[in-house]
């Protein structure tokens, strides 16, 4: 009897199926009841807020889920024009900030000449940079800075003169932005560096 290569494999295919059987090796089938019952959402009850990743420059839109006070999941924002519901590994990992034993909840101070941080309370370190801040800029602050100009001489020849412009600046303090900032929020921060009197005005991307 000539046995073709399609027949070879039914054959030997039932063999095996049979074999399986007899020897109670082949999954269990579900009954119909419970083919259609779906895993519970792990999100299920939990509070929906939408965020920016604070990783690279980016920006990218994030969607997280909270319960009990944790982050129990993050996702790519599917409505955020810049990624459009992507997420890399990085923002992925969102939750190993927020839920860390690591993560620092109050600041640290370390005095000048000292050995070690202590902790201190947020209105505290809030009020000390606060007046570091603006001691820097009344320490600094200029009104007027002189530079050197090009002007045409009585012969109409160019010629070098320093004159004095108005400047009101400082240039002791300098900011970093941050990619987790959003343009409402950007633009309100340059309003305020900007009537400190800061020139010195950087974006975490460029550095």
């Amino acid at each position: 009897m000539d046995v073709t290569r399609r027949d070879f494999f039914k054959i030997t295919g039932g063999s095996a199926v049979a074999g399986m059987a007899a020897a109670g090796m082949l999954p269990q089938t579900a009954s119909a009841d419970e083919s259609f019952k779906s895993p519970e959402s792990r999100i299920k009850g939990a509070t929906e807020t939408k965020s920016v990743c604070p990783y690279c420059s980016v920006g990218c839109g994030m969607v997280i889920h909270t319960k009990d006070g944790k982050v129990i999941n993050a996702e790519g924002d599917p409505e955020h024009p810049v990624n459009e519901g992507a997420l890399c590994s990085k923002g992925q990992s969102l939750m190993q900030i927020v839920d860390n034993p690591q993560r620092l909840t109050k600041p640290r101070y370390r005095a000048p000449g000292a050995a070690d941080w202590k902790e201190v309370e947020w209105d505290w370190a809030l009020d000390e940079i606060a007046k570091r801040v603006k001691d820097t800029r009344d320490r600094t602050f200029k009104f007027t800075s002189k530079s050197k100009v090009k002007e045409k001489g009585p012969d109409g020849k160019d010629v070098e003169v320093e004159k004095s412009f108005t400047v009101n600046r400082t240039d002791a303090i300098a900011h970093v932005g941050s990619a987790a900032l959003d343009n409402e929020e950007c633009y309100m921060l340059q309003k305020l560096l900007r009537s400190w009197g800061i020139v010195y005005v950087e974006h975490q991307a460029r550095i």
